[in-house]
Formats: structure tokens, C-alpha cells, sequence
């Protein structure tokens, strides 16, 4: 995807959380650069600070935390998704998880440096401010409908909510990740996969 492109995507991804004039989005795209991952590059690792957050405009990555020596997929995240270590990039403290490409990804960034001198800018300043915020209230959103989800559904339930929102995901996502993010065993997914398919 050439850069124009990307761009047009970004524009269109982040109209949910803020709306650029075109004096606005000419200013705000000199701070914006770009970056892409081969399959299993790290976006982000445990131990460093995470320096930028992210627009993927194609790919897939997993966030993911290792616990005695084994990996434990917490989430992921697809075309027209923002993604980044947010604590760690908002606290510049070190990052806790890893955040990794399953696939040939392609990347919009925004360094915390530039978001920062965004924030100063005159003509920028507010919509960031906003930008900002509606970010934290959705990944707050997320977090909780994730908790909440573990707490009152079963596996199979989970599964069929993960179908229903992600559906290609069972053909980007190797298995085991999927099992694991469901909180489930391989063999658990698979027999759920069977029941389920079986229904349809």
C-alpha cells in the first residue's frame, strides 16, 4: 500500500475519535511516519519503553505476556485499529508485554516526541487533547468488556462473540493464539469449532 493510501485509511479510521479540517490534517500528517513489520517482528518488547503508537493499515499483531517461560496472548488487533503499549507509551515506563506481527504489517505512527509537540500546536492542540481521551475511554471500554467476558461467559460463548466480531480471524490467526486468548486448550478450541459448525 503506497503512502497516500495509508493515509487515506488513517484519515478514515480515526473519524470515530477525531475529525480533521483539511488546513488540520496537512499540519497533523508532517508529524505522522511510517513503519512496517515482517511476521514475527516485535512492535513492542517487555523491559522498553514503547515510543509510538500505531494505525496498522494491513496486518495483524498480538499482544502477548510471557509467564514461567510461557507466552499468553492477551489480545490482537487488525486493519483500521490504533495499537500501541499504551501504558508504557503514555507513562514512558517500561513495557510489561510484547506486541508482535502475525503477518507482513504496515504501519501510520505517532512518536510520544511529536505527539507532544501536537499538543503545543496551536491549530492542533484541542483536537489532540480529544484525540487523547476518546483513545483512553475505548481501550478503557475494551478492557472491561474483555474482564467481564471471562468473568460471565463460557469458552464456547467467547468463541462465538470472537466469530462474530473477528470472523477471518480463524483463518490469520494460528489456533493455539486463538485457544490461548479464549482461555481455553487446543484441543478445547477444536471441539468447540466441531459443536459449533455443526449447529450452523
Amino acid at each position: 500500500m503506497d503512502k497516500q493510501s495509508q493515509l487515506k485509511a488513517f484519515r478514515i479510521g480515526i473519524t470515530q475519535f477525531v475529525t480533521f479540517s483539511d488546513t488540520e490534517w496537512e499540519i497533523f500528517t508532517t508529524y505522522l511516519s511510517f513503519s512496517s513489520l515482517n511476521k514475527k517482528e516485535h512492535f513492542a518488547v517487555e523491559g522498553k519503553v514503547c515510543d509510538y503508537m500505531a494505525f496498522i493499515t494491513r496486518g495483524a499483531v498480538r499482544y502477548y505476556h510471557i509467564k514461567d517461560g510461557q507466552e499468553i496472548t492477551g489480545y490482537f488487533s487488525f486493519e483500521n485499529e490504533l495499537m500501541s503499549a499504551y501504558k508504557s507509551f503514555v507513562k514512558r515506563t517500561p513495557n510489561r508485554n510484547y506486541i508482535q506481527a502475525l503477518e507482513e504489517t504496515e504501519l501510520v505512527m505517532i512518536s510520544y516526541q511529536h505527539l507532544q509537540q501536537m499538543l503545543n500546536h496551536p491549530l492542533l492542540a484541542l483536537k489532540m487533547e480529544r484525540f487523547g481521551r476518546l483513545i483512553a475511554e475505548y481501550y478503557i471500554c475494551c478492557y472491561e468488556d474483555r474482564v467481564t467476558a471471562f468473568i460471565t461467559q463460557s469458552p464456547e460463548e467467547r468463541y462465538t462473540a470472537l466469530e462474530k466480531t473477528a470472523g477471518d480471524i480463524f483463518q490469520r490467526v494460528p489456533q493455539h493464539f486463538i485457544a490461548n486468548f479464549l482461555g481455553i486448550t487446543p484441543v478445547s478450541l477444536s471441539r468447540i469449532r466441531k459443536r459449533t459448525l455443526l449447529q450452523h
